[in-house]
């Protein structure tokens, strides 16, 4: 059996009538190349065809007897495919913002738990602007955080598809039959096999948890570097609110080829580094607009993939995560992702020791469950600031373009889920040339949503402009200056130097 890590089992506890814990996507697939419209029962015998890739699609989770460890995956012997779709017509108002508006709604329900943790719903009759509007379709999916990450989401909707117009019927090695569930005696030997590693595991962690923490803050105060580490450090801002159940999906294209260019045009950063950059000029200028506090620079939680590096299961999250200082107080946009390069080069020690499903084993996830929820029910985040103030998450996707029995995927949004305290998680995902910026929000923490797409392109006009009027700057004039005497420096250096040897001689 394959039980759930404490990460994952961290978004099966997380999860409440106001945050449920799924991640979402949104597909728009034009039909016209097809003969016939894609009709709703070919999609499911096509849907059927692949499940055997990914075999989460027909796992549900089983809890321990007494609850003495985190719940496992086991077959589903009652599965049935059509549990787990839907089909909506759209109607006459069919255009794109409608069907948003749909999946908003949609995505705000939480999965069922007596079954796999995923739904599509198949909406047919859209239209997308094209000469044929003939056979156009979305759909509109919800995959549980627990068995999935952004990550590999986005490789599971690569499995699912096709990468020629040419339809390719998969057929499974051998019909499906679902395993016996392991017995409770089993599993109870499970868990007191975990539990007897788990002494190991904790002292491991530790150790690496305070020989980074010591490293990285000697590191930040040597370089002087303006990075908000430090827990419940960051700003308020009025993205840090309590939350209610409704959401609103939003999202807004550019190409990547403009991306690229600013890339090319600032030298030695990232394209992640300029998608955050880009992420950045927009919350700056929308809350500019709004007349919010921009007094202190916005700390973004950044998830990072550790799945090449760490190839232990097909699903489930292997995530690190890093605290990224955004620079918003910076007011060139083109310097501002120079000093974001900066940041997340100092944040790296924290990046590679350690990975957020070893922290969940230090802080069980239980008791981060507990944490969250008396979080919300105390308000603590209308008195305290907060640990970050968004998460932004940036996908790769596939550059070629995917299709379904011949229809072409020509778009997605993709949504993420929300928390309390944190209204607006923006996650970019590219594909086949653009790069989309996404926007979860919750409306009653987010006013004026819209705003937020509609600041794209005038955010990306003005860090082209920028780029190529900003010259050329070393490492140490993009670093903040300090008021730290010498005989400061001089300790840190001493205490540097105990640490290294500390670490030597273990």
């Amino acid at each position: 059996m394959r039980q759930l890590s404490e990460l994952d089992a961290s978004f099966l506890y997380l999860e409440s009538d106001t945050a449920p814990m799924h991640i979402g996507g949104i597909y728009l697939f034009d039909g016209s190349g097809r003969d016939t419209p894609l009709s709703y029962g070919t999609f499911i015998h096509y849907l059927e065809s692949r499940l055997h890739v990914v075999p989460f699609f027909r796992q549900r989770l089983r809890d321990i007897p007494f609850h003495l460890g985190h719940p496992h995956w086991i077959d589903d012997p009652d599965f049935s495919i059509e549990r787990h779709l839907a089909y909506v017509s759209m109607g006459r108002r069919n255009d794109c913002d409608s069907l948003m508006a749909l999946a908003s709604r949609i995505l705000q329900e939480p999965l069922k738990r007596d079954r796999p943790l995923w739904h599509i719903t198949f909406v047919d009759g859209l239209n997308l602007g094209n000469d044929d509007d003939n056979g156009n379709f979305a759909l509109i999916v919800r995959l549980h955080h627990s068995a999935i990450d952004a990550f590999s989401g986005e490789e599971i909707m690569g499995k699912l598809l096709e990468y020629t117009p040419e339809p390719h019927p998969i057929r499974p090695p051998q019909p499906w039959h679902p395993q016996p569930a392991p017995s409770d005696r089993r599993a109870l030997m499970q868990v007191g096999a975990n539990l007897a590693r788990k002494p190991l595991q904790i002292a491991s962690v530790t150790a690496s948890a305070m020989e980074a923490t010591a490293r990285g803050m000697i590191r930040r105060q040597l370089h002087r570097l303006p990075i908000s580490l430090p827990f419940f450090s960051a700003p308020y801002s009025p993205f840090n609110r309590q939350i209610t159940a409704n959401r609103r999906i939003l999202g807004k294209s550019v190409p990547l080829s403009r991306l690229k260019g600013i890339k090319a045009s600032l030298g030695d950063v990232t394209l992640n580094d300029v998608v955050l950059g880009l992420s950045a000029e927009v919350l700056r200028r929308y809350m500019a607009e709004h007349g919010m506090d921009q007094s202190r620079s916005l700390v973004a939680m950044t998830p990072v993939s550790v799945r090449s590096r760490s190839l232990r299961r097909p699903t489930g999250n292997q995530m690190s995560a890093m605290l990224l200082d955004l620079a918003t107080l910076e007011p060139n946009p083109a310097r501002r992702i120079r000093r974001i390069h900066w940041n997340a080069v100092a944040s790296e020690p924290y990046q590679e020791a350690i990975a957020a499903d070893r922290l969940t084993e230090l802080v069980p996830s239980t008791m981060l469950a507990l944490s969250a929820r008396l979080y919300s029910e105390l308000q603590l985040a209308q008195r305290y600031q907060p640990l970050f103030n968004v998460p932004i998450t940036n996908v790769p996707g596939p550059q070629e373009p995917l299709y379904l029995q011949g229809a072409r995927l020509v778009r997605q949004y993709n949504a993420a889920p929300l928390f309390d305290s944190m209204g607006l998680v923006v996650v970019a995902v590219s594909y086949e040339g653009q790069l989309t910026l996404n926007f979860t929000i919750c409306p009653d923490v987010v006013p004026d949503g819209e705003q937020l797409t509609g600041l794209v392109d005038e955010s990306l006009d003005a860090i082209e402009s920028a780029a190529m009027n900003l010259p050329a700057e070393s490492e140490p004039e993009l670093m903040e200056s300090s008021q730290d005497s010498s005989l400061l420096d001089d300790a840190l250096t001493a205490i540097e130097g105990v640490l290294r040897k500390g670490i030597r001689k273990r």
